[in-house]
């Protein structure tokens, strides 16, 4: 699992929150990248996260049955299938697909308004945007989503919003919000999705599937020189 910033301390929330979720026997794995933004919010950030993260993944000794991309509406899951043989499972993804389990209508709650833009496209690209209401901000950044209380308070709030217009679901838009889904959901009595928990689970389910990402639409890097900056 990678995070898809720098910051070490979220990295941490989001490998306690891989590892609730994990079934008994599998191993979680939290990586940080080595350069990048130290919080993910805009399209600048978006692009140098995904160059970062990829960087690590390249040059990482670990080995792996399966790679969790812990980045709401980041880029770089493309790139990723095709760097890798293991199966990519990205958080924005994950939650959406499982949102469309569970209601006809589903909405996301994020962080700053910035994102929802980001967010949206990523939707669209996963081909899951057609059941989405709509991406609401709770007008907190990153890095205030370690105060649980305030946070769970926004959160709710936005969620109120996207119910208001038609979600039956809910999905949390942010690694760091990992843990906060039931809390939220026995709030507004709807289904809250926990990216984090649910890309964990389907990359488990696709471990255990022995399936792979498919060579024809993610063909392998074509052999050529690549200087990464460093």
């Amino acid at each position: 699992m990678t995070n898809c910033n720098t910051t070490e301390a979220m990295t941490k929330e989001i490998e306690a929150g891989a590892r609730a979720a994990a079934s008994p026997g599998t191993e979680i794995v939290a990586l940080t990248p080595a350069w990048g933004p130290e919080s993910a919010e805009g399209w600048l950030d978006s692009f140098l996260s995904a160059a970062a993260v990829l960087d690590l993944l390249r040059t990482t000794e670990e080995t792996f049955d399966a790679v969790v991309l812990a980045g709401f509406g980041e880029h770089g899951r493309e790139g990723a299938r095709e760097l890798l043989d293991v199966p990519v499972v990205d958080i924005t993804e994950a939650a959406a697909h499982l949102a469309c389990l569970l209601g006809r209508r589903y909405g996301v709650v994020t962080t700053l308004d910035r994102t929802c833009g980001l967010i949206e496209d990523s939707l669209q690209g996963a081909g899951v945007a057609a059941h989405c209401v709509g991406v609401v901000g709770s007008g907190l950044g990153v890095l205030e989503l370690a105060d649980e209380v305030r946070t769970a308070s926004a959160l709710v709030t936005a969620a109120r919003r996207v119910r208001d217009r038609g979600a039956e679901v809910v999905v949390l838009g942010c690694a760091g919000m990992t843990g906060l889904d039931r809390r939220i959901s026995a709030e507004l009595g709807i289904p809250v999705i926990d990216g984090v928990a649910a890309a964990v689970r389907l990359a488990e389910s696709l471990v255990a599937l022995g399936l792979r990402t498919s060579r024809v639409g993610y063909p392998k890097p074509l052999p050529k020189s690549r200087r990464w900056g460093r």
